[in-house]
């Protein structure tokens, strides 16, 4: 088993746990799409008390990856609900879990297929 099929496996263990309704195959796409920065401690997760990285994420995902242009509150406010949704005492908001849920709460999907 690849580190990358690792990670996947990770993650889908993960979304199970916190019972994210996510298909496998969805994670794993997600996960395939962000290349190294999985194998990286720091950039494999998401912090959700940290503004700046909260605003890289929609500026770098929602507004560029998933080519969203809504107003900055409504994109802030699905951040908001993903880090609620993945609980506000896990400390491990994995990326690609927390894009996955950005991505199908915006019905993008199927950038990732």
């Amino acid at each position: 088993m690849s580190k990358v099929d690792e990670k996947i496996a990770h993650y889908q263990e993960e979304a199970r746990k916190l019972g994210l309704e996510l298909d496998p195959d969805f994670i794993a796409a997600v996960t395939r799409a962000l290349g190294p920065s999985i194998h990286n401690r720091d950039a494999e997760t998401v912090s959700c008390s940290d503004a700046s990285e909260l605003e890289r994420v929609r500026k770098n995902f929602l507004e560029k990856k998933l080519g969203l242009n809504e107003a900055e509150e409504k994109l802030d406010a699905a951040i908001k609900e993903v880090c609620e949704e993945m609980g506000s005492s896990n400390r491990n908001k994995y990326r690609a879990l927390f894009y996955a849920l950005l991505a199908k709460k915006f019905g993008k999907e199927s950038l990732y297929v």
